[in-house]
């Protein structure tokens, strides 16, 4: 229902790094849930990491766990996606979304049009 805007998708290493960020009005009028998916070519959605913002630390799912970090900046309304050590199977469509009732965004409250992100061997 309320647009959101990802960035920092780009072409990248095996190993290296890459930063991607979301934001949007869907942060700024409190849907505290925050979430990160992802699609590959010819692949069903799959989900990355979430946070609440009320409080709570990050939740990953445990293709990334201990490589990506999530981070929410309340102060900008901006939701970070920071991937190290990334590997080739990390290339996808990342997309962004705020969820209000739902811990994995499944209200749609918000949702972005995606940043590619390729990882080349």
């Amino acid at each position: 229902q309320v647009q959101l805007v990802e960035s920092g998708g780009g072409s990248g290493q095996a190993g290296g790094s890459l930063r991607l960020s979301c934001t949007g009005p869907g942060y700024s009028r409190g849907y505290r849930h925050m979430c990160w998916f992802r699609q590959a070519s010819g692949k069903e959605r799959e989900r990355v990491a979430r946070l609440y913002s009320g409080g709570g630390n990050p939740a990953y799912v445990d293709a990334v766990k201990g490589r990506f970090t999530l981070s929410y900046d309340a102060a900008n309304y901006t939701l970070y996606l920071q991937m190290d050590s990334l590997k080739p199977e990390d290339t996808a469509m990342y997309y962004c979304a705020a969820g209000y009732s739902s811990t994995w965004c499944d209200d749609f409250k918000a949702w972005g049009q995606g940043t590619q992100v390729t990882v080349s061997a």
